[in-house]
């Protein structure tokens, strides 16, 4: 036995001195390693760098570390590394801090909303760039950073199908390697894989092989990893992927690359205070990263289903996101940090004048601003001390006055994740079993706070049988697969939850809960979200009162079949028609007694 212990722990030393070996050879392999000298050199002489190179080229993970073995981290300084996404952050850190032979955490860590994995000692940090901007609301100078590294700017954060001939063609007459195909959505990729299982049935045997994994964000993260495991032995793996591979998240195995040119983008109007999902073609930079997800690991091909000219005709990059946008955060944080002239701030892309104005105009409805468009005390200073929507931060405010705290905390931790609720195709008929279970007449914020304390209690049951922690979380997750609900999604809402719970308690907000009186919860949920208000009109449509805009009440709510008389919404979207979603049914008569700055009453 003690032998046996032995060689195990020298095959053990052995195997991990194999893997340091390839990971310094393969950072010495990439294009950048070339060019370490020069790039720190240019760091240290300049103020602001440009850096471009192709994809794979090893910028987002070798740049940080060539800086803090050029000394930009003495002193306790850090290196900030900005990503558009937080799966990016996530990511790129495990691999940097694999790479520096290091615990995730210690000199390499990750800071995303709502999930922090850094420490005292940590010195090379990838964070999403909307926390960046926090951090400059507590520090406008950003004192303790010696470098900021802004990744994937090209990017600019804030209905194609891929035709499946060609995808045929590619795995009959193309060599051995993975296929990455982009797709525009869950339901493009839900039929497309579909269509792909049954069209390989009739392929011959030899080539008939085929293995299909989805990639979205909305899927479980347990399924989402299928996405980075190998094929078995003579089975091509075929990615369908949204936008999300299109980053620094590198998919192994990858040799072809299928881009049928267009992308799912969210858009907004500030007039009618509108967000559309729309469908547009990609950006020249899009294109780009997308034909470099092919052949990372060896020479790839990329299929771009369009024609040359089109390319040409691509604009260069996309449109930033503070373009298409509510500017409501932005602006209540911008006033945070003192500055008073929102219209006159030096934006690097200045949004329109129309879009500032009427997200100044929303922040004084919501207390936010005085009428002079002074921060007010101390709604304003409590709402832009909380990391949300403003909407969502006067919630909490109002809900402490209305003594159901509790109940809307649980709604803002379940509004500010991912969708909480998965339905398979394949199984939509049991999916929709299981959410009847939770659903409230009342309405789908109810049905939130349901599915938030059912899952408590099954951590709760686990804990009184002396369960430990890792099994409990086991025993969480078998709950969520056998009531479809996406356990990411939850337990993302459960680091949310704790997260704002200690920001509201250090800003002395009453904890409270409404008990059994949900009327009273309702009314909360009227007078924190009055500007969404829909009322139901004689053909059965609803008119958005803020906008007097024609909608629907989407297909995904509790309240589609019931069609109350008045409800407020937290979402309005337009994909092929203006939808309102998460909705709760309220008395028309509230919207005057709760908001009269904003609906006068009649005489």
């Amino acid at each position: 036995m003690p032998s046996f212990s032995a060689g195990a722990s020298a095959q053990k030393q052995q195997n991990y001195q194999r893997r340091r070996q390839q990971v310094r050879e393969q950072r010495k392999s990439l294009p950048i390693a070339s060019v370490e000298k020069r790039l720190v050199d240019e760091v240290r002489k300049n103020d602001t760098l440009i850096i471009v190179g192709e994809t794979g080229s090893g910028k987002t993970t070798q740049l940080p570390q060539f800086l803090y073995d050029g000394g930009f981290c003495q002193y306790g300084k850090v290196i900030g590394i900005t990503q558009p996404r937080r799966v990016a952050a996530v990511t790129v850190a495990k691999r940097v801090a694999e790479e520096c032979n290091d615990q995730l955490g210690k000199k390499v860590g990750y800071s995303i909303r709502f999930d922090d994995s850094t420490s005292n000692a940590t010195r090379i940090k990838y964070m999403t760039d909307g926390l960046l901007l926090r951090e400059a609301l507590l520090d406008p100078l950003l004192s303790k950073y010696s470098v900021i590294v802004v990744d994937e700017a090209h990017e600019r954060t804030v209905h194609t199908d891929v035709l499946l001939g060609l995808l045929k063609k590619i795995h009959l007459e193309e060599g051995p390697g993975d296929i990455l195909a982009f797709l525009t959505g869950q339901e493009e990729i839900e039929s497309l894989e579909r269509l792909i299982n049954e069209r390989a049935r009739l392929l011959p045997p030899e080539s008939s092989k085929i293995w299909t994994t989805p990639i979205y964000s909305s899927l479980p993260s347990e399924q989402q990893m299928n996405a980075f495991k190998s094929a078995p032995a003579g089975t091509r793996k075929v990615v369908l992927a949204t936008n999300i591979a299109e980053t620094s998240v590198t998919i192994p195995g990858i040799k072809y690359v299928i881009d049928p040119g267009m992308v799912k983008a969210r858009a907004y109007n500030p007039v009618t205070g509108m967000e559309s999902l729309i469908i547009i073609p990609v950006s020249k930079a899009q294109a780009l990263q997308r034909s470099g997800r092919a052949g990372r690991e060896g020479p790839g091909k990329c299929f771009r289903l369009f024609q040359e000219s089109e390319f040409d005709k691509l604009v260069d990059s996309t449109v930033p996101e503070i373009k298409r946008c509510n500017l409501s955060n932005v602006v209540l944080q911008l006033k945070a940090l003192e500055i008073d002239d929102i219209i006159g701030f030096d934006f690097m892309e200045k949004p329109s004048r129309t879009a500032i104005l009427k997200s100044l105009e929303q922040l004084i409805l919501l207390g936010a601003l005085t009428d002079d468009y002074k921060l007010s005390d101390p709604v304003g200073h409590q709402m832009a001390r909380l990391p949300l929507d403003p909407m969502y931060s006067k919630a909490l405010i109002v809900s402490s006055e209305l003594k159901c705290l509790e109940e809307m905390l649980i709604v803002v931790s379940m509004l500010s994740v991912e969708s909480i609720f998965f339905s398979p195709r394949e199984k939509l008929e049991e999916a929709r079993a299981a959410r009847k279970g939770f659903e409230s007449l009342e309405g789908d914020h109810i049905t939130l706070v349901n599915v938030y304390r059912a899952a408590a209690e099954c951590l709760e049951k686990s804990k009184n049988a002396n369960a430990k922690e890792r099994t409990m979380e086991k025993a969480l997750t078998r709950w969520c697969r056998e009531n479809f609900i996406n356990h990411r999604s939850l337990k993302h809402a459960r680091d949310v939850h704790s997260q704002i719970q200690g920001h509201v308690q250090q800003m002395g907000l009453n904890p409270s809960s409404c008990g059994e009186d949900m009327v009273l919860f309702r009314r909360c949920l009227t007078a924190a979200f009055f500007l969404n208000a829909a009322m139901r009109q004689p053909d059965g449509s609803y008119r958005a009162l803020a906008t007097s805009q024609s909608v629907q009440i989407h297909p995904s709510s509790g309240l589609f079949r019931t069609k109350p008389d008045c409800v407020i919404f937290n979402e309005l979207v337009r994909t092929t028609q203006n939808y309102v979603k998460n909705l709760t049914r309220i008395d028309p008569l509230w919207l005057a007694e709760l908001a009269p700055q904003y609906y006068a009453t009649e005489d």
